[in-house]
């Protein structure tokens, strides 16, 4: 297949790149970098069955040649508001890449009678209320919200692309993303695996905020790809969930980077510093990604971080000369 894979330079872009790569099928990749990284695509500047593109996809798309499907993933994801590339502080490209971007990219599948895969998120089922969240779950939301820009942009490429399913008869797929950790996330990701390992490795103490109850289920990001892959090849046009139904508190995970990098400096926990509308409790039925793809994670909290630990040591001397 030739498979055009928008925001290709990104976290889960760039990895889903080399598998398919490694699947044999033909990429396009298409990124305009403004969070996406070059640097996660350069090991493939060699490879004949690989292009780029470099694009902002909320602008028309034009692909020469033939595609077999279109994997749309560009968007911001970063929660951080302190860093650049937070989609709280590129609100309007986050919307437009998640409703004009789609569009194109709809259109691109379309144009081409190819298949059409749509990455969402579980940042749809907002604060749920729901525990742990099935599909048919349609969420508990707050669409005015400062990471409602996100979250509906979101909501909205969902409903857009089933309407070009029902409409156009489109060969569509929706995959509703749990949280991902891996190599190739960004120092300043702001999610809270990166920001404990960083601060692991700095033997700083790992900061938790609110009492540390709140949970998490966290997915490997090759198990995540795989799904992907699942997905994309099965028949299946409703949305499907895609993480790990083990949920962890913000305690355990620290504790558990704590010993796998062995710093000593422990926990300090900051009970009035937890941010307005973060979810108690946020874990996927997987249900339906079992019956219908066979997919389940294989990657242990533990495994998957012990090969994520050296891929943020060394971004970190690359970034500052930290020792």
């Amino acid at each position: 297949m030739r498979i055009l894979v928008t925001g290709a330079a990104g976290f889960l872009g760039s990895h889903l790149c080399d598998r398919l790569l490694q699947e044999g099928h033909e990429v396009v990749g298409m990124d305009n970098f403004i969070t996406g990284n070059p640097a996660n695509l350069a090991h493939l500047a060699s490879n004949e069955r690989f292009s780029f593109i470099r694009h902002d996809v909320s602008n028309y798309i034009f692909v020469p040649g033939k595609l077999d499907a279109v994997m749309h993933l560009a968007s911001p994801a970063s929660p951080n508001p302190l860093s650049p590339y937070g989609y709280t502080n590129l609100p309007i490209q986050t919307m437009k890449v998640g409703s004009i971007g789609t569009h194109n990219a709809l259109g691109v599948a379309k144009a081409n009678n190819a298949r059409f895969f749509m990455a969402s998120t579980s940042e749809i089922y907002g604060k749920p209320m729901v525990h742990p969240q099935p599909e048919d779950y349609n969420g508990n939301v707050n669409p005015v919200g400062i990471r409602s820009v996100y979250d509906e942009a979101k909501r909205f490429s969902e409903a857009l692309t089933m309407a070009y399913h029902r409409y156009h008869g489109l060969d569509t797929r929706i995959v509703r993303i749990f949280n991902t950790y891996g190599t190739r996330m960004r120092l300043d990701d702001g999610r809270v695996v990166p920001n404990f390992i960083q601060q692991a490795l700095r033997r700083e103490p790992l900061t938790v905020y609110g009492d540390g109850l709140q949970t998490r289920s966290f997915c490997f990001v090759s198990d995540t790809v795989e799904g992907f892959i699942r997905l994309l090849m099965s028949e299946e046009h409703e949305p499907v969930n895609v993480g790990n139904p083990v949920e962890n508190t913000m305690i355990e995970l620290a504790e558990v980077i704590n010993e796998l990098t062995g710093n000593p400096a422990g926990i300090v926990m900051k009970p009035d510093l937890r941010v307005s509308g973060d979810p108690q409790s946020r874990r996927p039925d997987i249900t339906r990604a079992r019956e219908i793809l066979g997919w389940e994670p294989k990657v242990a909290l533990r495994e998957g971080l012990l090969r994520t630990i050296p891929y943020f040591e060394a971004a970190m001397r690359s970034q500052s000369g930290w020792e």
